[in-house]
């Protein structure tokens, strides 16, 4: 079908931070399939991972125990100050997952139409429900009626939380992004996520926290929210956990934790044995190479050279980033940065219309990350001087 508008080019081989395509041409990804290879491509210990798995058992359902899925189940709490979790196999599903928590939580409390607040320019999914809490008409258009039970607030805003508190008494939870990916990148205040975690807590209200692309060492922290002291009630996550392979969970902890009993949901591949293994290797390899605190300090190299790269580009607004989670803000729409890019051997991404993202594995070199300002600085600087 007709849903993709995608560039011309096939990707054939790759390693590390570079592709190769069908003509054997070389390209330094700063997309990582768009946050999802934070490994960059062809890691051994992913590819090794699942030849074993898939040589002893791909599947056998969640009628059974999985042990895998137990493992991986412990590791992620454990990483996160959860007690439990949900796999499926995406960001919408885990996300969708999410959303019938704090539903079946208000119906416990006694609540008849339970609502969800969510962020004005926020990304949640495609689904029905994760698309009607997605803060962008262009995701909605052409698919109401939307679901209903959701309730809308400016990121970045506590004050407009309390509004919402004092006239919506259906509120049981928040669902919210850590850095607003999608929406362009956009870092909230540092005392956000402490003071929205106040919020919920006075009003009995889930904390529920969107960290699908925030997730597994992007920020440089394994999670978004660690670096502002908290934890929420519930975590959502996919892309980069299973570096390629489809998987997503969803992990709570203490009231939200008990909601989900034997029937309220589940997922025929969540979870199984080979997804379930490449996400443990995952989580091995990030510990075992220290990709946290490198994409941390990669994230700042990057930030940095660029900041003064284009310090005196006039158009360039800014330039911001969390980890390796990386924005450049222009006065312009810019989505043509993209096909130039590539002519260039470059792989980038356009969000929000006017801001260049960049997403690169967490494996990127120095030299690598290095080109990769050079690269887009030069784009940038030929772009808005025209």
């Amino acid at each position: 079908m007709s849903t993709y508008s995608r560039l011309p080019v096939t990707f054939v081989r790759g390693e590390g931070a570079w592709l190769w395509d069908t003509e054997g041409r070389k390209y330094l990804d700063a997309v990582s399939g768009v946050a999802v290879c934070n490994l960059g491509h062809a890691h051994p210990a992913v590819t090794d991972a699942l030849c074993r798995q898939a040589g002893e058992l791909v599947h056998t359902s969640n009628l059974y125990q999985v042990a895998r899925q137990q493992q991986l189940g412990e590791r992620l709490t454990r990483l996160a100050g959860m007690e439990n979790a949900f796999f499926c196999n995406s960001g919408a599903e885990a996300n969708e997952a999410a959303i019938k928590l704090a539903r079946l939580y208000g119906r416990h409390r006694e609540i008849a139409e339970p609502a969800v607040i969510v962020m004005e320019h926020s990304f949640h999914g495609r689904t029905l429900a994760t698309l009607s809490a997605t803060g962008s008409r262009k995701v909605q258009a052409g698919f109401e009626p939307l679901v209903r039970g959701f309730a809308r607030a400016p990121y970045d805003d506590i004050e407009a939380l309390e509004k919402i508190a004092a006239n919506n008494p259906n509120v049981v939870a928040v669902l919210v992004e850590p850095v607003q990916g999608e929406g362009g990148v956009r870092i909230p205040a540092a005392d956000y996520l402490a003071r929205l975690r106040e919020v919920c807590d006075r009003h009995q209200w889930l904390m529920m926290l969107d960290e699908v692309q925030t997730g597994i060492g992007r920020t440089g922290r394994w999670f978004g929210f660690q670096h502002s002291g908290i934890v929420p009630d519930v975590i959502t996550l996919a892309k980069a956990l299973g570096n390629g392979v489809p998987i997503g969970a969803c992990l709570a902890r203490g009231a939200a934790a008990q909601v989900f009993q034997p029937g309220n949901h589940a997922s025929t591949f969540g979870g199984n044995p080979l997804a379930c293994s490449a996400a443990l290797a995952v989580l091995d390899t990030i510990e075992s190479e220290g990709l946290i605190a490198r994409a941390a300090a990669l994230g700042e190299r990057i930030r940095n050279g660029l900041r003064t790269a284009l310090e005196n580009t006039a158009g360039v607004r800014e330039v911001r980033a969390k980890g390796l989670l990386i924005g450049v803000e222009l006065d312009r729409p810019c989505g043509e940065l993209v096909a130039r890019a590539l002519e260039r051997g470059l792989l980038v991404n356009v969000t929000a219309d006017s801001v260049l993202r960049l997403l690169p594995p967490l494996v990127l070199s120095d030299a690598d990350a290095d080109r990769l300002v050079q690269e887009v600085a030069g784009l940038v600087q030929g772009f808005v001087s025209e």
